[in-house]
């Protein structure tokens, strides 16, 4: 008995101190300092009138501005804000003052773009889509570092992130690198691709459009097995849903006709769609000025993708209550129609869209309608839609079981069938959008 004691507690001490090697190797690795990794250094960047111009371009698809300008800020001075679930995160610098990409090098930019690591070393926080930066090619990289070097100085450096502990520490984004990053291998090669066709459009929502930052399906720690995946998804913080881009249900256009699709990233409309919300920024800063053949070769990769359901709600019988007619009556009919069928206006446009058969309504996340019903808002206005009608907020106007009533009405009258909207799905939305 004694020499089979011997024997177990020999075992046990060396897997403890097998475990214990372990323990020290993690944590060695954690706190072990990064250092920038090499990337090839060309000599000289070329920084003429139409590299730069072509960057401008990258930039603008790229709608670069808009998160690295604050509110009444300069452009691209950085500053702005971020909400993540772990804190707020401050957009960096991208002028060439102090502060900003004074002393950076075009492979530096590449660096951050390709590998999301700064120039020092530090690992960069995933609220930049290094995911999809890294695949915009090295050509591409340069001639927008071009661009952001040709911009007046600003000096100042953003504000520390503000960050929940351990969510902004070098180990937990090495952690978090570990689980949902790898560098594209072959963007630093590769040549982008031109011309209207799938490919060239694929590579514009994998990269430089970042569309699966809002689309992509993602857990608690933010990242996801397929971070270019198109599944739609709750954009944290902001509480506005991101639907799929598979599933023609909801956000797909594999039935749409290519004019359509154009028409929806240009003006803003097409069909009965309207874009909101987050959607809306993005039309307004970025997807407008993007050149006609950029807009028809994503158009042809978006139709190109497979056709995947989003999964099912769970089906609960919806009971209508007659204090969502009433307040549908009351509020909603005289410009969506009595029969949810909407109304053109003098152009043969729709001024207030159509409820009934529309796929914003029917969602499986009503997280969308309700932001509309609580806080209205208008159209983006565009070139080819300058002046968008636009709905009044309701958020004072009724209480969270009226606007549930009127909700679920809405979303199970006239064809449409929508799982009902609860008291509580308001109460959530409307205290977030009071944060």
């Amino acid at each position: 008995m004694s020499r089979s004691l011997h024997r177990w507690n020999t075992r046990a001490r060396a897997a403890l101190a097998a475990l214990a090697s372990l323990l020290a190797l993690a944590a060695a690795w954690l706190l072990w300092p990064a250092r920038p990794v090499e990337v090839a250094r060309p000599d000289p960047p070329a920084t003429d009138a139409a590299t730069v111009e072509r960057g401008r371009y990258l930039a603008t698809l790229g709608n670069c501005q808009t998160c690295h300008t604050a509110r009444g800020g300069t452009p691209y001075a950085g500053g702005r804000a971020i909400p993540t679930p772990f804190g707020l995160v401050y957009s960096s610098n991208l002028t060439p003052g102090a502060g900003g990409l004074q002393g950076w090098t075009a492979a530096d930019f590449w660096r951050a773009l390709h590998h999301g690591q700064s120039r020092d070393g530090r690992w960069l926080t995933p609220a930049f889509p290094y995911n999809n930066t890294t695949h915009i090619t090295r050509a591409d990289s340069d001639a927008l570092f071009a661009y952001l070097m040709s911009l007046p100085p600003v000096d100042g450096a953003p504000p520390d992130h503000a960050l929940r502990w351990p969510y902004g520490t070098q180990a937990a984004l090495k952690v978090w690198r570990a689980l949902y990053f790898r560098p594209a291998e072959a963007a630093s090669t590769a040549t982008a691709p031109v011309g209207v066709t799938a490919e060239r459009g694929a590579y514009l929502v994998r990269g430089l459009g970042h569309c699966s930052a809002c689309h992509a399906t993602r857990g608690t720690l933010g990242g996801s097995n397929d971070m270019l995946g198109l599944a739609g998804g709750l954009i944290p913080v902001q509480n506005w849903y991101a639907p799929s881009l598979n599933d023609p249900a909801e956000a797909g256009v594999q039935d749409w006709t290519v004019d359509e699709v154009v028409r929806l990233f240009r003006d803003g409309r097409a069909r009965d769609a309207a874009v909101h919300g987050p959607m809306a920024e993005v039309v307004l800063h970025s997807t407008q000025h993007w050149r006609d053949e950029d807009l028809r070769a994503m158009a042809l990769h978006l139709q190109a993708l497979p056709r995947q359901p989003a999964p099912a709600a769970s089906a609960e019988p919806t009971l209508l209550r007659a204090d969502g007619a009433a307040v549908y009556r009351q509020y909603c009919a005289q410009c969506h129609g009595e029969q949810g069928e909407g109304m053109r206006g003098a152009n043969g446009g729709w001024a207030y869209p159509p409820l009934a058969g529309n796929r914003a309504v029917t969602l499986g996340n009503p997280a969308n309608l309700v932001q509309m019903v609580l806080n209205g808002g208008f159209g983006v206005a565009t070139r080819g839609h300058p002046q968008p009608f636009g709905m009044p907020p309701y958020v004072l106007e009724l209480n969270d079981a009226q606007m549930a009533a009127v909700i679920t009405h809405i979303r199970a009258r006239w064809g449409n069938q929508a799982p009902p909207v609860s008291e509580l799905d308001v109460r959530e939305l409307r205290g977030s959008s009071l944060r």
